[in-house]
């Protein structure tokens, strides 16, 4: 036993941990230890006394726990209090809506994907839905078309921890692409670890609002055109070369600065993917 000059002092007790303190700002992404739900900060507030913080899920689901003790931040215990000069905090967005995530690092890629039709599909997907992605770990690949998909997801090896999204291009009734989808689903255990999912558009530019583009509608392009040369030919832009059409697609692509900008049809198909993909494995 040793003293000091408070008295007696025990040095083979341990000394007692102190957890860092985190303030609860906005986009600010923890786990409350005792029921295990994570999301980032969206609201604090006080009440009798006492500050409330709420926390989003990425599909905005909310709920409201006492500020203090009992929460998780990048995997470490962690105190959470009010910010010293925002008694509030105000919600922020992503490009798809979701509610954005501050100070968090991405994840490490998981071995599940998504894979979309080309690059412009690629690029699409990543400006409106990156910030989401890298907070779930989940990578965009392109195939380069689905005329073998079914070689591709094979080569993959699908499994509950390793699930595939995939989105096709000009999925309706009757077209090539139903049918390459079709006879992807009828393989044995397709369901459980692969969703295919699609859109009604040729290509994925027509996603994009007419009105993002400020116009009335889409061009019309004759059957006997390849399709994005006689959008680009419509629009007046050169239109003859590969590098016309990577340049024409980068001049669209700058008018999408959110979800608002892009069809319904597309939104839902691309959240439909990322839920099943971060799903919790049963």
């Amino acid at each position: 036993m040793h003293y000091n000059q408070w008295g007696p002092q025990d040095l083979s007790a341990p000394a007692a941990r102190v957890l860092p303190k985190l303030e609860a700002r906005a986009g600010l992404v923890v786990e409350d230890v005792q029921t295990g739900w994570a999301g980032a900060v969206v609201r604090l507030e006080k009440s009798g006394g006492m500050h409330i913080v709420e926390l989003a899920d990425r599909r905005n689901k909310v709920r409201a726990f006492p500020l203090g003790f009992g929460f998780l931040h990048e995997g470490e215990p962690v105190e959470l209090i009010a910010p010293v000069q925002a008694p509030t905090v105000q919600k922020l967005r992503t490009a798809s809506g979701s509610v954005k995530v501050a100070d968090t690092r991405a994840k490490v890629a998981k071995a599940s994907r998504i894979w979309v039709e080309g690059k412009h599909d690629a690029e699409l997907v990543e400006k409106v839905w990156g910030d989401d992605l890298r907070v779930e770990g989940i990578v965009v690949e392109p195939l380069r078309g689905i005329d073998d998909l079914a070689a591709a997801v094979a080569d993959f090896s699908p499994g509950p921890n390793r699930r595939l999204g995939i989105l096709v291009d000009h999925l309706v009734p009757g077209s090539k692409e139903s049918r390459i989808v079709a006879n992807l689903m009828a393989s044995p255990g397709m369901g459980r670890n692969v969703l295919v999912v699609g859109h009604p558009y040729v290509d994925v530019w027509q996603a994009i609002k007419p009105s993002t583009l400020g116009i009335p509608a889409w061009p019309v392009v004759p059957r006997s055109m390849e399709w994005k040369l006689g959008i680009l030919k419509a629009f007046g832009w050169p239109h003859t070369t590969a590098e016309d059409v990577g340049l024409g697609w980068q001049r669209l692509l700058s008018r999408v600065n959110s979800y608002a900008d892009l069809e319904p049809s597309l939104l839902g198909r691309v959240e439909e993917v990322i839920d099943f993909l971060t799903a919790p494995v049963s």
